[in-house]
């Protein structure tokens, strides 16, 4: 169907939707003007290389009820799922019964997915891993989201690192430290307790292509595993790199603008150079 993919192995692209690997996150716009003509018009002509849609910022909290329902009905037409963000983690505070009554209103706008900053104001981790059960017993699919940073005294000491598990209370402090292994534990127990995608923070990874961490990327890979992981890619080069480094099959979040590009580099790439249907890469360096 799409010529640029016609000169690869099969076995090198991805699945119809809905993929479980290979999956492309859209941002909703949420800096610029929302409207249903701009999404009905990005559905009709990328719609096949979409397979989510998320609102970020906490944008859909802003908006009117009935327009959120308008647009997941017609993510839903072009087999798109629905993904919350940046906003799960202020009901938490309301305790269980606040959050399944948001949880359930999800449901009615249509979400499909519920994503929860696991490292949302000092929560217990057990009482972040309950709160996966909730999303998951509600019907709905929960993605995690991690850091590779943690406040200092958060960090349990050596042999105290079972995710959960008690650990004495320390005076709290500014220092962020990075701790890898902390993180690919706490991202396994939520596996465990029935997430289905982990999303990793753009931020502390991969946010330009010069700080790319693929120490970390390539650890974190290597746990886990490709299909169980969506990586924020903040810009078209950091994309890139993820599509020369692991090829069409990661998961990756990225703006709206960015995904015809993103879907030309994955059909066309299997190597260390890339081209888009367009041509050469702009973006390689």
């Amino acid at each position: 169907m799409y010529r640029w993919k016609t000169r690869f192995h099969e076995e090198e692209d991805r699945p119809e939707k809905p993929r479980r690997y290979g999956v492309t996150e859209m941002r909703a716009p949420n800096y610029t003007i929302f409207t249903r003509d701009l999404l009905q018009e990005t559905f009709e002509s990328m719609g096949e290389f979409v397979d989510g849609l998320k609102f970020t910022g906490g944008s859909n909290s802003m908006m009117p009820k009935s327009f959120i329902k308008d647009v997941t009905d017609m993510a839903r037409k072009h087999n798109v799922y629905v993904s919350t963000g940046d906003w799960a983690e202020h009901l938490l505070r309301k305790g269980p019964s606040g959050f399944k009554e948001y949880l359930e209103e999800c449901k009615q706008l249509g979400f499909d997915t519920v994503e929860l900053n696991m490292g949302s104001f000092g929560f217990p981790e057990e009482t972040l891993l309950r709160f996966v059960r909730l999303i998951k017993n509600a019907g709905l699919k929960a993605k995690p989201q991690f850091s590779v940073k943690f406040e200092k005294s958060d960090i349990p000491k050596a042999g105290n690192r079972a995710y959960g598990s008690y650990v004495v209370p320390t005076p709290q402090n500014s220092e962020m430290i990075e701790d890898m292994d902390l993180m690919i534990t706490r991202a396994e127990r939520c596996l465990d307790a029935g997430a289905d995608m982990i999303m990793i923070d753009a931020d502390d990874v991969c946010k330009y292509v010069d700080t790319i961490r693929s120490d970390i990327i390539a650890k974190v890979i290597g746990r886990l595993g490709l299909e169980k992981i969506m990586f924020e890619t903040s810009n078209a080069k950091a994309s890139e790199w993820f599509i020369n480094q692991y090829g069409p099959r990661v998961n990756l979040f990225v703006d709206q603008g960015q995904v015809l590009n993103l879907e030309c580099l994955r059909g066309q790439n299997i190597g260390n150079i890339s081209r888009s249907v367009f041509g050469r890469s702009s973006f390689l360096f």
